[in-house]
């Protein structure tokens, strides 16, 4: 491609600063490929190449020489390039998926129609990769969120219950502590409750291999092992073909050392360890709960305090928030706002309450 014959200095200032954010995009989909392998590194480096096409496009229409000036990429794209080479990739693909949704090249009369297409297309390979990583990450995000949250809100409206009524720092701070360990205690005696129940209900349910290692003495002809089958959901066909098979090898001395399907992952470590998800939820709730508690903890107390835990609170909030709207792929701004309006709604009803059952005094 040749340089168009009628541009301006400001056409070729555009081009520099594409060919700085195709290069930095390139290098984002290295550094993350480095940190992957399989499937998902060799479609980095598919993204990687087809940015350097890009980069070619707009160096061709500089003159083929990269100038001995150019400007620096944008601050999204550099954070992104620092992101990509320290962090998870599921946090910085969720990042590029927004950023791939925004082509400029929609109304660049310079683009051309295929690098318009290799846009759209390089969002949607995005968006897929980041969803693999949503998809490995929705358990334990959740239940980090839920728990850190639950932590911030409850605590967060208990002293604010207790210290609108008017009563000393002190009682406000024990209520606090109480708060945060009888929280804590809670989520983490219910979760180990729930984990141990369906590992034990799991234990109940599973096959055993009894019926097969006994399954030389069966008649070939007349036995129930095909029974057996048809209970675990094969077909009367597949059951009774089975039956055959087991019944034959260990008539002739083979032993079968698994019946059941193969590739099928173990479902208790499916589930987890029961006080793996106790000391998790403990952890996560203590680390919203303590939050609150601060400020009477380092000696505020009346309404200083008061204000003093709702910043840092709103802060605490806004970070999660904005992080729930980075890994969904939705305006992080918009999540934030929404899980400060539950959090301090939810706070300024028992503050309320507060208030009216303390005669009005803080």
């Amino acid at each position: 491609m040749t340089t168009p014959a009628h541009h301006t200095a400001a056409d070729r200032r555009q081009w520099a600063r594409y060919l700085v954010e195709e290069r930095a995009e390139g290098a984002v989909y290295s550094r993350l490929a480095a940190r992957r392998e399989g499937e998902e590194r060799d479609i980095l480096l598919s993204l990687a190449e087809a940015e350097k096409r890009h980069e070619q496009h707009w160096l061709e229409l500089l003159g083929g020489e990269e100038p001995a000036r150019l400007p620096k990429a944008g601050l999204r794209s550099r954070m992104l390039g620092w992101m990509a080479g320290r962090f998870g990739s599921i946090f910085v693909l969720a990042l590029a998926q927004s950023a791939e949704a925004r082509s400029p090249y929609d109304a660049e009369k310079f683009a051309t129609p295929a690098m318009r297409a290799d846009e759209k297309v390089h969002h949607e390979v995005v968006r897929g990769l980041a969803a693999r990583g949503r998809r490995r990450l929705s358990g334990s995000f959740r239940a980090a969120v839920f728990g850190a949250n639950d932590g911030l809100v409850s605590n967060l409206a208990l002293v604010l219950g207790i210290g609108a009524t008017g009563v000393g720092s002190g009682l406000v701070l024990f209520s606090g502590i109480a708060g945060l360990l009888a929280g804590a205690l809670s989520m983490g005696a219910g979760e180990f409750v729930s984990v141990r129940s369906q590992r034990e209900l799991l234990a109940a349910t599973e096959e055993s291999a009894d019926a097969d290692e006994t399954a030389g003495d069966l008649d070939i002809d007349a036995n129930e092992l095909a029974l057996v089958y048809r209970a675990r959901g094969m077909s009367e066909d597949e059951s009774l073909a089975r039956a055959g098979r087991v019944v034959r090898a260990a008539q002739a001395g083979i032993r079968r050392e698994a019946t059941g399907p193969i590739g099928i992952p173990d479902d208790h470590e499916i589930v987890g360890s029961d006080w793996t998800a106790a000391i998790s939820s403990f952890l996560l709730f203590a680390s919203g709960a303590v939050i609150p508690v601060l400020p009477w903890i380092f000696g505020l107390t009346g309404v200083t305090a008061i204000i003093v835990a709702l910043i840092l609170v709103g802060i605490a909030l806004l970070c999660t928030g904005a992080m729930v709207g980075i890994l969904s792929g939705g305006p992080p701004l918009k999540r934030a706002l929404r899980q400060l309006v539950i959090g301090f709604g939810a706070a300024a009803i028992t503050y309320v309450l507060g208030l009216v059952f303390g005669g009005g005094a803080v």
